[in-house]
């Protein structure tokens, strides 16, 4: 009798990785990887991934169930990938996998799926604080944009509220960031956060620092600014990365206060880990606690820098284990 498998999915902006484990269990047996660059049509990409997953086990036969985190709204029909030409309708996915069951989820759902089975090997906590056992959790993090979520415990388990907070209007702080805003605003008429927290924000804090002087523009890329500060030669890349992890400090604050989240506040996502020192000793910290009368309360609260690679794809199989 041929073997049950299941196949998970963490569906980003820029990648798509997939991951295939027998039913019932977490731990991945093979995984793969795909670029929009290289898979433009989605459906075209989920032939070529079951090619070659025919290709890695022998097996024939399609996945029992399948779990796929989004980096969108989950519970749209079709699913239309933010920040990203993919698209595809829940029909035209199970068709194509021809499995038993579909779930989708949104990716930083999965976060917190994950979030909540990785032990202390997997983060770095940064500054004070304890984890109140049977209290909220917040996640967030940057990628191709700028996701969230919160885990809630209950009686039985725990239960994840999928959000779009991404796209929440930014709040500057100081003279600096507004002028930031303002330059954005030029750009983009409505200033999200996901603007400034996410990849692509990188290169729109550089561009707005380096408007109308004398500064040449030298970086195209995020990982051209990343690089150029973690050599420590440019003192502009150097201030992209501090007022990044600022605003993040002060955005997962708010996060912190708005769930209450006394269990922890989790920064995961694929930008922060290119620059996790530069991130563990920035003001990061300094701007989660900055809020005024609600500096104590803050303080108590643990952030932990998640270090788990594929946190997406092991929430995701998390989530159908969960399920099952």
């Amino acid at each position: 009798m041929p073997p049950s498998w299941n196949l998970v999915a963490d569906i980003g902006g820029t990648n798509a990785r997939f991951a295939v484990l027998m039913a019932g269990k977490t731990e991945n047996l093979f995984e793969f990887q795909y670029t929009v660059q290289q898979q433009p049509v989605f459906l075209s990409l989920i032939e070529t991934l079951m090619e070659h997953i025919i290709l890695a086990t022998g097996w024939h036969h399609p996945p029992a169930n399948a779990c796929f985190a989004v980096a969108c709204p989950a519970n749209l029909d079709p699913v239309s990938i933010t920040n990203c030409p993919w698209h595809f309708t829940r029909h035209e996915l199970q068709s194509a996998l021809k499995c038993e069951s579909v779930t989708i989820i949104n990716d930083f759902a999965a976060m917190a799926h994950g979030v909540h089975a990785i032990t202390e090997t997997d983060v770095i906590q940064i500054g004070g604080g304890k984890a109140q056992q049977g209290k909220p959790v917040a996640v967030l993090g940057a990628g191709t944009g700028l996701g969230m979520a919160a885990l809630i415990p209950d009686s039985c388990n725990y239960q994840i509220i999928e959000t779009e907070g991404g796209h929440a209007d930014f709040a500057p702080l100081g003279d600096l960031q507004v002028r930031i805003e303002k330059y954005l605003q030029k750009e983009f008429d409505r200033v999200s956060l996901e603007r400034l927290l996410s990849g692509p924000g990188l290169i729109n804090i550089y561009q707005a620092l380096v408007e109308g002087r004398d500064d040449k523009q030298r970086f195209t890329e995020p990982a051209q600014i990343v690089n150029a500060a973690l050599n420590g030669k440019d003192k502009k890349a150097l201030q992209v990365l501090d007022l990044f992890s600022a605003i993040m400090g002060a955005t997962a604050g708010n996060l912190a206060l708005t769930y209450g989240a006394q269990g922890g506040v989790y920064i995961a996502g694929g930008v922060i880990p290119r620059f996790e020192q530069l991130f563990v000793a920035s003001h990061f910290r300094q701007r989660f606690e900055d809020k005024g009368r609600f500096r104590t309360y803050l303080s108590n609260i643990p952030t932990f820098l998640v270090t788990k690679n594929n946190l997406g794809l092991f929430g995701a199989s998390m989530c159908l284990h969960k399920k099952r």
